[in-house]
């Protein structure tokens, strides 16, 4: 069914709003998958703050060009389906690399973080990113660390001079 001008201008507004706020994006060969499949990866994307979106490649074109994500106009050929991480920038790679295990015709064309285009290939190094919670505790863990050392040292000093003097005590009572 063709759309009409107004259809397609709603289309281009929205997929270059959700593009001016994402973090990260995947561009995905689809051919071949069943709508059945396409539906379950649309509700895996849901649940991880993923937006996926089948659009016309000349209207992806348009939306994507005044955003961080126009480094991927060039790859917009053939049928393709664009996700873009809301969230966590490494969530549109967790549910892609996820599916594309799952199913062979899911092939990742492009990926994108921060305007830059990476390599296909990139997409494992983009899934392993932590999440932001994760990489909050991290930070926590690595500021913690050395007054928690320090605070383990300081009590080593007294604790020491207990042990030596128990230790004298033991002695002298064995003598």
């Amino acid at each position: 069914m063709a759309l009409n001008l107004a259809q397609k201008e709603a289309i281009v507004a929205e997929v270059a709003e959700v593009a001016r706020s994402a973090f990260s994006a995947v561009g995905a060969e689809y051919r071949g998958l069943t709508v059945g499949q396409i539906t379950k990866l649309r509700v895996e994307a849901r649940k991880a703050g993923v937006y996926v979106r089948v659009v016309k490649n000349t209207l992806a074109r348009r939306a994507l060009a005044d955003t961080d994500f126009a480094c991927m106009q060039d790859g917009l050929k053939g049928p393709l389906i664009l996700a873009f991480a809301q969230e966590d920038p490494g969530a549109v790679a967790r549910v892609a690399q996820a599916f594309a295990k799952e199913h062979d015709k899911f092939q990742v064309c492009m990926v994108a973080v921060g305007g830059k285009l990476l390599a296909p290939a990139k997409l494992g190094d983009l899934a392993k990113m932590p999440t932001r919670d994760q990489a909050l505790s991290q930070l926590l863990a690595l500021m913690k660390a050395p007054v928690q050392k320090l605070a383990a040292t300081m009590n080593e000093v007294p604790g020491k001079l207990v042990r030596t003097l128990a230790a004298i005590r033991d002695a002298k009572e064995a003598a």
